[in-house]
């Protein structure tokens, strides 16, 4: 009877095992398949139309129709966008998951938590509406602009990333070994030396997750900041110029791309060019994290 049971036992391990490699490689293999789809019609630009992959780059004119596509506002538009919104709420984030983690009473956090929670699951277009018709005017009033631009677009990513990054920090800091306080504050330590020095290094890997998932949910953004952007395809000058993004310039243009076009093409260029910046701005985080610990 013994034997049969740890036969049985065996057997379901090694059907567990088989399964949970069969959805890994499923994962590996849709993954796989997307970049390359993403690769292949994202090169046709260069390697079918001819166009030179500096003049997409680095040129200033988009115009579909025309034959000039130059994504380099759009890639501006993007990187200034997500940077504000990883320099402001990836901080801030961090921070207000060290206060419910480390700092607020369990009655306060009881409370926050939950409500941080809920609004992870609010729609982009939820906030783009907010951001058009209460801070695009607030903007306006106070700098004598229109009022949206890349400005307006930092903030109303920075509020999206915000529940994320907290929820996901404070998890972190929660599954910190309590021995390690206790070992931190019988050296004596301060409070503050013991979250900056030992707890935030101690979570660092659960940290850098929740600003990762910050990050793409900023750079992927579509419906939000064209509401608040501006979408116009021209170089912004400042964070109070109009300006236009990757990923609103993409659903702007593709139902007008005829399939098969440069036009397309260029399209498709300009969202392999955004998976690109995403990844390496995922790598760089992870190796600033990873050299500061």
């Amino acid at each position: 009877m013994v034997g049969f049971r740890a036969s049985r036992a065996h057997r379901d391990e090694r059907i567990a095992l088989a399964i949970l490699m069969a959805c890994s490689a499923i994962f590996v293999v849709a993954i796989a398949l997307i970049l390359g789809f993403l690769a292949i019609n994202g090169t046709k630009l260069f390697f079918q139309d001819h166009v030179s992959p500096l003049a997409f780059l680095f040129g200033t004119t988009w115009d579909g129709f025309g034959g000039h596509y130059g994504a380099l506002p759009f890639i501006v538009g993007s990187l200034v966008a997500t940077g504000f919104a990883i320099l402001v709420g990836g901080p801030l984030g961090v921070a207000i998951g060290v206060f419910f983690s480390e700092l607020a009473p369990a009655r306060i956090a009881a409370v926050f938590k939950p409500a941080i929670e809920v609004l992870v699951g609010i729609p982009s277009i939820v906030y783009g509406w907010l951001g058009l018709t209460l801070l695009v005017p607030a903007l306006g009033a106070i700098t004598h602009t229109n009022g949206d631009g890349l400005l307006a677009a930092g903030i109303v990513l920075s509020i999206m990333i915000l529940p994320t990054v907290i929820s996901l920090s404070e998890d972190a800091l929660r599954v910190v070994p309590n021995a390690l306080r206790e070992g931190s504050a019988s050296l004596g330590a301060t409070r503050w030396e013991t979250i900056s020095r030992v707890l935030v290094p101690a979570a660092s890997s659960g940290i850098a997750v929740a600003v990762i998932l910050g990050i793409a949910r900023a750079i992927g953004e579509t419906l939000a900041i064209q509401l608040v952007l501006g979408n116009a395809p021209v170089l912004p000058k400042s964070l109070l110029s109009p300006a236009s993004a990757l990923t609103s310039e993409i659903i702007i243009d593709m139902g007008d791309a005829p399939d098969g076009s440069p036009f397309r093409h260029a399209l498709f260029s300009m969202a392999f060019l955004l998976l690109l910046i995403a990844m390496a701005l995922i790598i760089l985080i992870r190796l600033a994290l990873r050299k500061r610990t």
